[in-house]
């Protein structure tokens, strides 16, 4: 049975809920997308922080509305650091959201992760080989891309949704969203956001503050997968190609809701 269709309208109730809350999200990310990871959640309303050092990890950790953890760039340091911030946001009931990048094809990764699955995350968000691959069931990809498409990967996800008791999400095309029990889809988004780097690492931060909210998780989750995806639609058709795509982008996010808030002034 296919998936029911996420609403829009939700969507943009959530929106407004997340805008109001603003939460403080301490983004354990990569190198590579710290920049455009922390200007996403400022467009969208929210409040990012970079901590990285492994004590000052674990005390912000226990005072930020939620935490990402993203392997991208991992070293044994880093990876210190996370478990800390790990431990601690489970201590103070903390949500945090794992990002297991590359997974699949790289072994110090692939045991880092799973060792934390036992510290309950509240959201998993990966690709269909990442999430495949941290399922058991095979799923390599190639390096970070994937080789497999998203609905492929959705009995995997589902099914480590159900043995670890969270929310995967998995990304493509279409994303799916399942606690292992309900599952939905979101619709939309656009090619050319594969082609700038950094827009799957900023939906994990985006998932991962939604998880502060209050209400279904799984519907808070699938609505921030909603507006990355309606960003990337309205920013495809007012740019170029990537390099006019990112400002395009973050103005999108920045402007979702703007015609419904004006016509209910």
């Amino acid at each position: 049975m296919q998936p029911d269709l996420h609403s829009r309208a939700l969507a943009a109730h959530t929106l407004h809920q997340f805008r109001t809350l603003s939460p403080l999200t301490h983004c354990m990310t990569n190198e590579v997308v710290q920049s455009f990871t922390a200007n996403t959640l400022l467009a969208l309303g929210a409040s990012p922080a970079m901590v990285i050092e492994p004590e000052e990890a674990s005390q912000f950790a226990a005072i930020a509305s939620a935490l990402l953890v993203n392997v991208g760039t991992l070293t044994r340091e880093r990876a210190a650091a996370m478990r800390a911030a790990v431990k601690q946001a489970h201590h103070a009931k903390t949500p945090w959201t794992l990002d297991p990048v590359a997974v699949g094809a790289l072994e110090f990764r692939r045991h880092f992760c799973l060792e934390l699955l036992s510290l309950q995350p509240a959201a998993i968000r990966g690709n269909a080989s990442e999430i495949l691959a941290l399922a058991g069931m095979n799923g390599g990809g190639r390096g970070v891309d994937t080789t497999d498409t998203a609905v492929a990967a959705l009995p995997a996800a589902q099914a480590l949704a159900r043995q670890v008791g969270t929310i995967v999400v998995v990304t493509g095309e279409v994303d799916y969203v399942t606690d292992g029990q309900r599952t939905v889809r979101v619709d939309g988004g656009d090619p050319l956001m594969t082609r700038v780097v950094g827009t799957g690492c900023a939906l994990s931060a985006v998932v991962a503050a939604s998880c502060a909210l209050r209400g279904d998780r799984l519907d808070n989750v699938a609505s921030a997968c909603s507006w990355m995806k309606q960003a990337g639609q309205i920013a495809t058709e007012q740019s170029n190609g990537p390099g006019s795509f990112v400002p395009a982008f973050l103005d999108a996010l920045y402007n979702l809701n703007a015609r419904s808030k004006h016509e209910t002034d």
